[in-house]
């Protein structure tokens, strides 16, 4: 297929606002959704997501607010490296996340939750909805961009910084979970990671 053919079907598939503005909504809705599953069953997850768990459980500071703040720094990687729109998609993707995981505990009251299911469905809903936003050209910030602009600016691997920084949660994570929680917040972050490699492929989208 030819360069002129390719650049039409890009044109042609290309989202719109509306559809952005809809799958940031429905991506955030879930990743918050997921947020609460692991929060009732005490389980972490990896990035600034997993650090605002941590600093809840130990410091009783709402995670919506850990959350926002967190991620603020984070905002100058991204507009270096990724551009203004993707900024503002993130901004308002970690907006609703951090005003979402609030607003689920005001219509939902869980009274048991297994830990099991926690961590497997909470996987589910982080991955998915994170799948959400990636194809829509947003994320939740976080370790990530400042991984891959250290990576660009100094030649670090932006793998290697991420595996430490979820690995420093973790283990930092153990004065406040106990090892079973923190075995099954490993699971949850192998499904998490596994949904998205096997679905979010360059090669299989055109946009």
């Amino acid at each position: 297929m030819s360069d002129k053919a390719l650049t039409k079907i890009n044109v042609l598939t290309s989202h719109r606002w509306f559809e952005d503005a809809m799958a940031i909504l429905i991506g955030t809705s879930l990743v918050s959704f997921g947020v609460l599953f692991l929060k009732h069953a005490g389980l972490l997850t990896g990035g600034t997501a997993g650090l605002s768990l941590l600093i809840n459980y130990k410091f009783d500071i709402e995670f919506g607010i850990v959350f926002f703040l967190i991620n603020l720094p984070f905002y100058y990687f991204a507009l270096s490296r990724m551009g203004w729109v993707f900024t503002v998609k993130t901004f308002v993707a970690v907006f609703l996340v951090s005003s979402f995981s609030s607003l689920h505990e005001q219509f939902i009251d869980i009274h048991s939750l297994n830990p099991i299911y926690a961590a497997i469905f909470g996987g589910f809903l982080f991955g998915v909805g994170f799948i959400i936003l990636f194809r829509h050209k947003a994320s939740l910030g976080g370790f990530n961009i400042l991984a891959l602009y250290l990576q660009d600016r100094f030649a670090i691997k932006a793998g290697w910084l991420l595996m430490a920084a979820d690995l420093t949660i973790m283990l930092i994570s153990l004065s406040v979970v106990s090892y079973y929680q923190l075995v099954l917040s490993i699971g949850c972050g192998i499904v998490l990671n596994l949904i998205i490699a096997l679905n979010h492929r360059n090669d299989r989208y055109n946009v």
